[in-house]
């Protein structure tokens, strides 16, 4: 089992931070603290899923969150700066494009080292980077 963690765009945390300050403090200042807690629990809920970010490569299988997909499977790998939403924490990401038309972006911190534990599964894999 080899376990890569996503790689963290700092600028767009401080933009999610700065997105929740306001309420939490508008809440407090107009002492409407049921709007201050909530916006304080959708943030720590943000935080703990930002935390579980993680790319887990178990024998032939990638495991991206809720997503599994067999190695074996993989066709292509390039780099994207697409900013959909995904389970990468940055905007220097890659995609993988598995089965027929299926595709997931991902932004490991280590890019290089990933591709190559894929490529020793898969050296059929197409990257482009």
């Amino acid at each position: 089992m080899k376990t890569f963690k996503s790689k963290i765009d700092w600028w767009l945390v401080g933009i999610i931070i700065i997105v929740f300050a306001y309420p939490i403090i508008d809440g407090i200042l107009s002492k409407q603290y049921a709007l201050s807690y909530t916006m304080l629990a959708i943030l720590g809920l943000i935080g703990i899923m930002f935390s579980k970010i993680k790319y887990v490569i178990v024998g032939k299988i990638l495991k991206i969150w809720w997503i599994k997909v067999e190695i074996q499977t993989i066709r292509k790998i390039y780099k994207t700066r697409n900013p959909l939403s995904s389970p990468a924490l940055s905007l220097d990401r890659i995609a993988i494009v598995y089965n027929k038309y299926d595709e997931v972006l991902i932004s490991p911190k280590n890019k290089k080292e990933f591709i190559d534990e894929l490529l020793k599964i898969n050296p059929d894999i197409v990257v482009e980077i």
